[in-house]
């Protein structure tokens, strides 16, 4: 059974804003496929909910007059997949959405939640890292944006406050365009499963030359991450083989894996460095070089 006291359903986000700061105890829920489970399992804090499911101004999926790609928080993965301005300009995307759970689930998670859950494991959070992704957020006083990197302050806890809302995500033109990208999960299971870890990597050739390169991971420390010290070292050299391998030495002083019941911190690291070879080959192969 769930502990359930209230649930308002906000019409808008400016109402949706506005209960949160009337119910100091409430959080939001959207598709419901994490906060449900915390609710069943008794988890402090989730008896008091404000209904955002269905809110027509957080379920698009477009560009802005600058070629910007514009994603609503409340998209579903499904949508994701099936968008033909994800599949063109940033594919990476939605392979991310099909390793998440199984139809149903990705029919109504959303990738705002998927987002502020906070944990590490979360499908969607490499791609958008290495896409430099901004996210927008309402507040009471109007609209901030940030970079996702300062969205996560630890494992669960997010930049958000009470009365806070994430209504979309935002990739510039400046950080799609002329990339090629691919994200890759690692799981115990083929289907259905949780991350062990998730490998998204993006980036940019010209005159097979790395001009730019962005890798980033889930599960391989306490938030979502990119492996900044990787990329700047192996900037500006030839597409090679000697270069594939040189990231995965180099990316294991980016990561800090930890143990648990699911995989050890070492089989976890070893797993960090194949995928690192293995997704920067693959984008390798998609931006046309050859190894």
């Amino acid at each position: 059974m769930f502990d359930l006291k209230t649930i308002i359903k906000a019409k808008t986000i400016d109402q949706a804003v506005k209960l949160l700061i009337e119910n100091p105890d409430a959080k939001l829920i959207a598709g419901g496929t994490d906060v449900l489970i915390k609710l069943k399992q008794g988890k402090d804090g989730y008896a008091r909910l404000v209904d955002i499911h269905d809110l027509e101004a957080l379920n698009y999926i477009r560009f802005d007059d600058e070629k910007n790609i514009l994603i609503g928080s409340g998209v579903v993965f499904s949508q994701i997949i099936q968008s033909d301005i994800i599949r063109d300009t940033i594919p990476m995307l939605c392979e991310a959405a099909k390793s998440v759970g199984g139809p149903q689930i990705r029919n109504i998670a959303t990738m705002g939640g998927n987002i502020c859950n906070g944990v590490p494991s979360a499908d969607s959070a490499p791609s958008l890292f290495a896409l430099n992704a901004l996210l927008v957020i309402q507040r009471e006083k109007g609209v901030r944006q940030i970079p996702i990197a300062d969205f996560y302050k630890g494992p669960g806890r997010v930049n958000l406050n009470q009365g806070d809302v994430l209504i979309g995500f935002k990739i510039t033109r400046d950080n799609y365009q002329g990339y090629k990208g691919c994200y890759y999960k690692y799981a115990m299971r083929n289907a259905m499963d949780i991350a062990t870890i998730g490998c998204a990597v993006s980036l940019k050739t010209k005159n097979h030359v790395l001009v730019d390169y962005r890798i980033a991971y889930g599960v391989a420390g306490p938030v979502p991450l990119r492996c900044h010290a990787t990329e700047q070292a192996v900037l500006h050299q030839a597409v090679s083989n000697a270069l594939v391998d040189k990231i995965s030495e180099t990316v294991e002083n980016d990561v800090n894996p930890r143990t648990s019941w699911r995989a050890s911190r070492d089989f976890r690291m070893n797993i960090i460095k194949e995928l690192s070879k293995r997704v920067t080959k693959e984008v390798f192969k998609r931006a046309g070089e050859k190894l």
